[in-house]
């Protein structure tokens, strides 16, 4: 389990976004128990910020009924009451204001966050007063995928992207079944290994992008050194595209992150590398192009669970390295690790 103060860290950089370094992240994360109480406080805090902006407004549609004509006229709706005979008749018309499918979406996941007996009651009483600050007619949209995508293809940047991020993890983390009392229950996110290898991927590669300046960081696709009798025939092959590669002119690194509890497996009675990952970071380095005097190497990232290793091989004539990173130690240790580790 990685230790609540790091998880912070690991999520600013999937998101790619660096640290805050305000003070009350560092002094208040340690006394976090779960990590929904570190996303509930990451979105009271953003939320806060977002208050002290200016809102952003976009049009949204409104149906109403009024005495003289404003955009257009709904005649079933204004026929059905028999309004026209009295002068009054159903509009429909586009007005200018905080009503964003982006608020709604924060205003629910704050809402679902308050009800939740997973955190403090002091976190409760605070989420509860920062909702009061919202207009008073903008309604909450509870979280489901179907509104995330809609928010998500508004493209939103900057600290708007942090808190969609946000409300995407909680999503991600709610029990399907509500309590007894219809509250939402959250699961640890910790615990599901395939959305912690996504985040362990960008978290890396996002950490190289932002803390380092020598090498170019990507994510690419390696096509196969490989012929066919049929052109055609060659689109059937696997795609290959890298998690992470470090590209310099005379330096050229492909990294792949790899979240699983245990680097090496048990087979005949002795530990082994696991093979699939193995073979499938040699692919990488047999099918790539490099430029003259440009050195390739490849490593294979694991995080550090139940043993560490470092283990150094020549493979195909390329240097592959299989290391673990300690996840469990200060913050300063794991930045540190990961810059020497590409040095």
């Amino acid at each position: 389990m990685i230790p609540i103060q790091n998880l912070y860290y690991l999520l600013c950089y999937a998101w790619n976004r660096l640290p805050e370094q305000e003070q009350w992240l560092t002094s208040e994360a340690t006394s976090f128990h779960r990590p929904l109480e570190l996303l509930g406080r990451v979105l009271l805090m953003g939320t806060r910020r977002l208050l002290r902006q200016r809102l952003r407004q976009a049009y949204a549609e409104r149906e109403e009924e009024l005495g003289e004509l404003r955009g257009r006229v709904l005649l079933e709706a204004s026929l059905s009451r028999d309004l026209l005979r009295r002068g009054r008749a159903v509009c429909a018309y586009d007005e200018l204001g905080p009503d964003t499918p982006f608020l709604r979406v924060v205003l629910g996941a704050l809402a679902q966050v308050s009800r939740a007996r997973q955190v403090s009651a002091s976190l409760r009483h605070e989420l509860r007063a920062v909702m009061r600050l919202f207009p008073a007619d903008l309604p909450p949209t509870p979280l489901s995928s179907h509104a995330l995508r809609a928010v998500r293809r508004t493209r939103p940047v900057g600290h708007e992207a942090l808190l969609l991020n946000v409300c995407e993890l909680l999503h991600r983390s709610a029990l399907p079944e509500p309590a007894a009392d219809g509250r939402t229950r959250f699961m640890d996110f910790r615990r599901d290994e395939r959305l912690m290898a996504q985040l362990f991927e960008a978290f890396v590669r996002n950490f190289y992008r932002l803390e380092q300046r020598r090498f170019r960081v990507l994510s690419e696709t390696i096509s196969w050194q490989a012929a066919a009798e049929e052109p055609e025939d060659l689109s059937m092959l696997p795609a290959m595209i890298t998690d992470t590669t470090l590209e310099a002119p005379d330096r050229k690194i492909i990294l792949d992150t790899k979240y699983y509890r245990a680097a090496l497996r048990p087979r005949y009675d002795r530990q082994r590398l696991i093979s699939p990952h193995l073979y499938q970071l040699y692919a990488y380095l047999q099918n790539q192009k490099k430029p003259p005097g440009q050195h390739l190497e490849g490593i294979l990232l694991y995080p550090a669970a139940t043993r560490e290793i470092d283990l150094r091989y020549t493979l195909g004539g390329h240097p592959v390295r299989v290391v673990t990173l300690d996840l469990n130690q200060p913050w300063p240790g794991i930045a540190a690790d990961l810059l020497k580790l590409i040095e």
